[in-house]
């Protein structure tokens, strides 16, 4: 069973690398799906509870990137190396990881599923 839950926070970067204008910094509304594969425990009749999930999700990430510069955390915060870097903090911690979604926009997002 794939248990998915999501999870918002608002953070500024910049791309000192970048050609264009997310060269300077900017800041981003990020949207976060985590999905963790378990199977379902026939006593609870759970894989997960949600609750569980977003205290886990809030605690190593949100919490920590939340109104923040994420510069200070990650080297080179492109969408790709902060899903790297949110499924380093999450892995030791959430059994059956499967996969991050990270959205820097509406419309624009990377997946990460390890390695």
């Amino acid at each position: 069973m794939r248990v998915r839950r999501q999870f918002a926070f608002e953070a500024a970067h910049e791309l000192p690398n970048h050609p264009g204008k997310c060269q300077r910094l900017h800041g981003h509304s990020f949207k976060l799906a985590v999905t963790v594969e378990r199977p379902v425990d026939p006593v609870t009749g759970m894989s997960m509870d949600f609750g569980d999930l977003k205290k886990v999700v809030n605690e190593w990430v949100v919490d920590r990137l939340d109104h923040r510069y994420i510069n200070d955390f990650i080297e080179l915060p492109t969408a790709e190396n902060m899903a790297v870097w949110i499924w380093n903090e999450l892995a030791p911690r959430l059994e059956g990881l499967e996969e991050i979604e990270l959205h820097e926009t509406a419309k624009c997002s990377v997946v990460y599923r390890g390695e």
